[in-house]
């Protein structure tokens, strides 16, 4: 048996040990930030609205005596844009001189090196570059928060499982951006169920369904950019940048009910099409319809869609033996969590429903990161960030090949969508390019059964 195949199985072999927590395990790397008053140094590496939100929690962290002093990005007016707005809110706390404002491809090393061993780098581009870019801050010895989905493929989610391994080694906190699970509302209502208020979990739905969202749809390029950039400026709309619209928008909705279940799924159908797409090039379906099953035989249906005038709903819900409770009511927060005194979702049912206003979990995401790092508390969630990315490209990959898939049949699959990342610069060719039409290979199910697309 192969390294990687014996790597896989291990992955699969695993995967219900690290459901429900963040996959916390010390390590023996001294800390460098001990001190209450000691500044930690922050490096924004991609600067489009999730890293400018990112670094803006990282700066409102109360008494976490943070300093963003590092940007990057490869579009000069994101770099420029988010510079001028950090450093607008956040005056004494933003130091990013010309000098320190990284334009390219290999900035992110540049930026990393200003950093001191247990400060802090922020990775928010398309997953793409997250291993590569992991991989630097790991040798760096600096402490890691990166946006989900963190893979959208198996053979790098077996990559960044080793390199969470070696994280956990050398003591560096991360934090991945599924913000969800540092809800305070979402925390009790898994308490609850895990207490057995709604007795055992029969069955989960969740629905992101919605008009058009971000860069999913991605219309000709006009000209004027590169494949390449054209692609990077519109990473919702390719499977290499983000896992494409299915993993980048349900990921949220998946793992919270994952969460709630205390497990991951096993296995994986769907289905979904593409309609109404006109001249579009990316590579997306507007619908997806994907039925999850747990080990137990429990399921979770998960419905996605980005169509106009149609029916609009972003939650999740759980129906147990002897109730039913809201997991989420309307996008990520407030929660809204409830639990009712049987399967109707009405008013005059409400058994419980979480009474405190709820806290922002994008900020309390950075505030437990913080803590960790100023306490030296052990803290690494990429096992997790993984397993609910893998997960989530199983459902993908089953809605985009018409197959039920395992998730064990999904961890051998060796397409990697993006082999090279390290070795791209502003005149690379893309990973996927267009055809003479100016298209992109997208999934045809039935058709193309072993991969998403060729």
């Amino acid at each position: 048996m192969s390294d990687l195949h014996a790597s896989r199985r291990g992955f699969v072999k695993g995967a219900g040990a690290i459901a429900a927590g963040a996959s916390i395990v010390a390590g023996s790397m001294q800390r460098a930030h001990g001190g209450a008053d000691e500044t930690i140094q922050v490096a924004l590496i991609g600067c489009g609205g999730r890293g400018g939100g990112a670094a803006r929690n990282a700066l409102s962290v109360e008494g976490g005596n943070t300093k963003v002093v590092a940007l990057v990005d490869v579009f000069e007016s994101k770099l420029q844009s988010t510079a001028q707005n950090l450093a607008a809110q956040f005056p004494d706390q933003v130091d990013v001189p010309p000098e320190r404002q990284f334009l390219g491809f290999d900035g992110y090393k540049q930026a990393m090196d200003h950093l001191k061993p247990g400060d802090v780098v922020i990775l928010t581009t398309p997953l793409a570059f997250r291993e590569v870019m992991f991989k630097y801050a790991i040798q760096r010895g600096l402490n890691v928060f990166m946006e989900k989905p963190v893979t959208a493929d198996a053979p790098t989610s077996v990559r960044m499982l080793a390199l969470a391994e070696e994280a956990k080694q050398k003591n560096l906190k991360v934090g991945v951006g599924l913000m969800c699970r540092h809800c305070d509302a979402r925390g009790e209502l898994f308490n609850r169920i895990q207490d057995g208020e709604i007795g055992e979990i029969l069955a989960l739905r969740a629905y992101r369904m919605a008009g058009p969202t971000g860069s999913a749809a991605v219309p000709p390029n006009p000209g004027g950019m590169s494949p390449l950039m054209y692609q990077i400026a519109n990473f919702h709309g390719f499977l290499w940048l983000s896992g494409g619209a299915y993993s980048d928008f349900l990921i949220h909705n998946i793992d919270e009910c994952c969460w709630m279940k205390d497990a991951w799924p096993v296995e994986a159908k769907g289905s979904g099409g593409r309609h109404y797409r006109g001249d579009k090039v990316d590579q997306n379906f507007d619908i997806y319809s994907v039925e999850y099953t747990f080990e137990d035989g429990t399921k979770l249906f998960l419905d996605g869609r980005t169509q106009p005038g149609c029916h609009q709903e972003f939650a999740s819900y759980a129906h147990g033996t002897k109730a039913a409770a809201t997991i989420s009511a309307r996008a990520h927060t407030p929660a809204r969590c409830k639990i009712y005194d049987g399967q109707n979702y009405t008013k005059k049912e409400i058994a419980w429903q979480y009474g405190p206003k709820e806290k922002n979990p994008y900020q309390l995401e950075w505030d437990h990161l913080i803590e960790a790092i100023k306490e030296d508390k052990p803290y690494n969630e990429v096992e997790r960030g993984v397993m609910a990315s893998a997960v989530t490209s199983m459902g993908r990959m089953a809605a985009h090949t018409g197959q039920t898939i395992t998730l064990e049949e999904f961890m051998e699959v060796d397409h990697e969508f993006s082999p090279n990342t390290e070795l791209l610069t502003f005149d690379s060719d893309a990973p996927i390019m267009p055809d003479e039409n100016g298209k992109y290979p997208i999934p045809n199910p039935g058709l193309t059964t072993e991969r998403e697309y060729s």
